[in-house]
């Protein structure tokens, strides 16, 4: 089993994990109500998706 011959440094460390940042999603507007959306679900504002009514909405 391979084992590391040194401690790997706080630097080093930091340096790998500098990459790991949070992302805002990706939004689109609904083609119904042109309310703000994530892609490819059900629009919870109008309930339609790719122009077709898929939940009741009250």
């Amino acid at each position: 089993m391979g084992v590391p011959k040194r401690k790997t440094s706080k630097r080093r460390a930091r340096m790998r994990r500098a990459h790991w940042k949070i992302e805002a999603p990706g939004l689109v507007r609904c083609s119904q109500c042109h309310a703000l959306i994530l892609p490819h679900r059900v629009c919870p504002e109008c309930g339609y998706y790719k122009a077709k009514e898929v939940v009741k909405v009250q």
